[in-house]
């Protein structure tokens, strides 16, 4: 039987991978370029027996998805900059909490209100920064409409197998373009729910680690009970300030997500192998880049595309690895620098890492990244 294909913008694939990975609740607030993920969720999510709402604010958003995530729901919220930028106090809540939810945010310019329908890549150093104190971070940065689906129902297995929340960052062009997507079939790609308590309900312990760093998660009304807080907490859920739990229990939460980088990093490497000028790229730039080390490579360069598919955890083994072998790394982007300054922390010094530009609402070009290429061969 053929499978269903269909042309569909970026933000509508993602909320179609959001009811994939079998996300039943939804809610946001309306804000460009994101809104048609909560509007198609509107839609399609009474159709499998799930809820939308639109809340009052980000804030309000993001307060119900941890709720419905902690009654058991995948749950999802989409946003973009300003949004992003008011949920980070909930955020962290989540994280300290170890609640699995899905944010998905399409990056336009900034800060503040910025260039609401402009293009932008400057959301990085938000998702792993954004919210204060030291925590776990994932972030997965799509390049194609059909990524956007597949890597959103990877961001429910994730956030579902390691209890934290997830962020998908597209920027607003793939968020925007059309393009050919394949549907695949239920069970094509694998679908991951959260570890339930093996013990009863007298005996559960929310953040129990004899279980492993990732302990097993009730859903409220099930028969269990437990304590949620904001605050440094004991296996019971309940505050503490006693210092040997607080800093065991922070390093885990953090060591969960570090030690699992093998599962988690995803990226692609194109004509690498041989090349001595990489272009570090991800998301639409990326297509940009892939563009111009094909005309590079007509041209006698040899270049290579590092393209980054998961941006935190980031990749420091191996870029430190190829910085061996090359001349010069290039980091195209969509804002000041903020990639470009990640991967010099990595490679130690090997090698020079120059940095192509924009924060002015249009895309680096093919021709801008095949210049630089010549410049510094």
């Amino acid at each position: 039987m053929s499978k269903k294909v269909a042309f569909l913008q970026g933000n509508e694939a993602a909320a179609h991978g959001a009811i994939y990975a079998g996300c039943t609740f939804f809610a946001g607030y309306p804000i460009t370029p994101s809104t048609e993920i909560a509007e198609v969720c509107s839609v399609e999510l009474p159709k499998v027996g799930g809820k939308f709402i639109q809340m009052e604010d980000e804030i309000g958003a993001m307060s119900a998805v941890l709720g419905a995530s902690l009654a058991g729901a995948k749950a999802l919220t989409a946003t973009s900059g300003p949004g992003l930028s008011l949920k980070q106090e909930i955020i962290g809540y989540g994280c300290i909490a170890e609640i699995p939810v899905v944010i998905i945010d399409i990056m336009r310019g900034g800060p503040s209100t910025g260039m609401p329908t402009g293009p932008s890549q400057s959301d990085i150093m938000a998702a792993k920064w954004g919210t204060h104190g030291d925590h776990p971070a994932i972030c997965l940065v799509p390049a194609s409409v059909q990524e956007i689906f597949d890597e959103t129902v990877r961001a429910f297995n994730l956030a579902e197998k390691y209890r934290t929340p997830v962020m998908v960052m597209p920027d607003e062009i793939v968020g925007h373009m059309r393009e050919r997507i394949v549907f695949p079939e239920p069970g094509e790609i694998p679908v991951i729910d959260r570890t339930a308590p093996s013990v009863p309900p007298e005996k559960y312990k929310p953040y129990d680690t004899s279980f492993g760093d990732i302990p097993p998660l009730a859903a409220f009304g099930s028969g269990y009970k437990f304590h949620v807080t904001g605050l440094n907490k004991m296996e019971d859920g309940f505050p503490t300030t006693k210092a040997p739990i607080v800093q065991a229990e922070e390093e885990r939460q953090v060591r969960k997500v570090e030690a699992n980088k093998a599962d988690i990093m995803k990226w692609e490497e194109y004509m690498v192998d041989d090349a001595e000028i990489v272009v570090v790229a991800f998301g639409s730039t990326s297509r940009s880049a892939r563009f111009a080390v094909n005309a590079a490579r007509e041209q006698g360069i040899k270049a290579g595309l590092f393209r980054l598919i998961t941006f935190w955890p980031f990749p420091e083994e191996r870029m430190l690895e190829i910085s061996k072998k090359v001349k010069a790394f290039i980091t195209p982007e969509m804002n000041l620098g903020q990639c470009n300054g990640v991967v010099r922390g990595c490679i130690e010094g090997n090698a020079p890492v120059y940095g192509i530009y924009h924060v002015d609402g249009e895309p680096v070009n093919p021709e801008e990244i095949l210049k630089k290429m010549k410049e510094v061969k």
